[in-house]
């Protein structure tokens, strides 16, 4: 029997050519956008965009493999602007005349300051180098403009059942250790459950699971067994951030069901692993408007203030704004009846299609619009008692058709006897 590898499996069983690559067909399917530009061999600068462990390292080293490009790489986590001007002036004085521009992979790109990002804009530009961006979050926010502009964006999706079958079955056939050893493998819902459609995380799984086994019993697959293992050895099974989805799911959910010691544990765990601060005071940015809401309002000044606060200070003082806002947020009541507003209302959109604005509603700037009847009819709720005028305000085939509902808090309670003042026809 082969001696137990001292590399983790996901790095075993990193594929050096396309077709060992699991996952991501509509990208490099024969046929597909990005495998043309690869089998042209021309390649534009792009972003590769999607959650963890889907690839996006891989398929840019597969990339540089297939067109035999010379390629560096480096992650945004600890490189700064002189190692993009170093491997800049590397790349430059290393191409041979008329050779195609070496490769420049740089994950997690969206850690990136605009300074940062500024700095790469001159070689993408002028074809001394070609860029391929990874990042786990949205490049139209995150991606400067002008660098965005330069480069295409690939969307790479979470891995599907059959992927994460072929990638298991193709691990235990193929790696030099796995393949001495006897599997049964009972039931694989657990297995693929717990890798959220991740491949290094399942890889993980199936190392940590193989390794609690002797050399000479056979591996044992099946649900319970598979919860059982991941409990036990959670510690291993976390590090680098291998959780990263799961427990800002935790947070969030601790905040959003008011408790503010589980708000703060995940938060502490978070910033523990080396999570990035204002990915944390976004997401509670998000928080403060989708679950609490109308509720107090304040939330969202608070968080839109932490964010700002945050991208100031920066770590570690920031750890305590992030602490007061996440209290502040977790004993904060709730409220969604805004985000359900919101979404009823693009569901009724849906629906009824582009309906008209009514003519008392639309804005008349020439004669002819006046004549038209455009704002006839319109009346300026300020010069009404208590500033409010009975008048239609949705398209007539809509009306009286209720979008918000008002919560069961102190705040709500107050609009909804307002409204039912105001509105007698949308039945508050």
């Amino acid at each position: 029997m082969a001696p137990k590898p001292t590399i983790p499996l996901p790095e075993r069983m990193r594929p050096q050519t396309l077709d060992g690559y699991v996952g991501q067909h509509h990208l490099v399917a024969p046929g597909s956008v990005l495998r043309n530009m690869i089998d042209s061999g021309n390649i534009a600068s792009f972003i590769l965009w999607g959650p963890p462990g889907v690839g996006k390292t891989t398929l840019a080293r597969i990339i540089a493999n297939t067109l035999n490009r010379q390629f560096f790489s480096i992650s945004a986590i600890n490189s700064g602007v002189k190692d993009v001007r170093d491997v800049i002036d590397r790349a430059k004085n290393q191409r041979f005349f008329n050779s195609p521009p070496p490769i420049l992979f740089i994950d997690e790109i969206h850690r990136f300051s605009k300074a940062q990002q500024d700095s790469l804009l001159g070689a993408v530009e002028n074809g001394t180098i070609v860029l391929i961006g990874a990042t786990t979050e949205n490049p139209s926010f995150e991606v400067i403009s002008p660098l965005l502009s330069r480069s295409q964006v690939f969307v790479l999706k979470s891995l599907e059942k059959e992927d994460l079958e072929a990638l298991l079955q193709y691990s235990i056939a193929k790696d030099s250790y796995l393949k001495t050893r006897t599997f049964d493998i009972q039931e694989t819902e657990a297995l693929f459950r717990f890798s959220g459609g991740d491949a290094r995380k399942l890889l993980n799984i199936i190392d940590l699971i193989v390794g609690t086994y002797k050399e000479n019993e056979p591996v044992v697959i099946n649900n319970s067994i598979v919860a059982q293992r991941l409990q036990e050895n959670i510690a291993l099974y976390d590090k680098n951030g291998e959780q990263h989805y799961d427990i800002i799911s935790a947070f969030i959910k601790s905040m959003r069901g008011s408790d503010p010691n589980a708000a703060v544990y995940w938060l502490a765990r978070m910033l523990a692993g080396g999570e990035d601060p204002l990915f944390i005071a976004r997401r509670m940015l998000i928080l403060a408007s989708e679950d609490i809401g109308i509720a107090n309002p304040n939330a969202l000044l608070l968080a839109n203030a932490c964010f700002e606060a945050v991208d100031k200070i920066g770590m570690p003082e920031a750890r305590i704004i992030l602490s007061e806002t996440a209290v502040y947020l977790a004993t904060s009541p709730k409220s969604n009846s805004t985000y359900i507003a919101i979404e009823t209302a693009a569901a009724l959109i849906g629906e009824t299609g582009d309906l008209p604005v009514p003519l008392h509603l639309r804005n008349a700037p020439t004669k002819l619009m006046k004549e038209l009847g455009y704002h006839k009819n319109y009346k300026y709720a300020h010069d009404f008692e208590n500033n409010f005028v009975n008048l239609e305000y949705l398209p007539e085939k809509i009306s009286g058709t209720r979008l918000f509902e008002p919560s069961n808090n102190p705040k709500e309670n107050g609009l909804r006897e307002l409204l039912q003042k105001l509105w007698k026809k949308y039945g508050y």
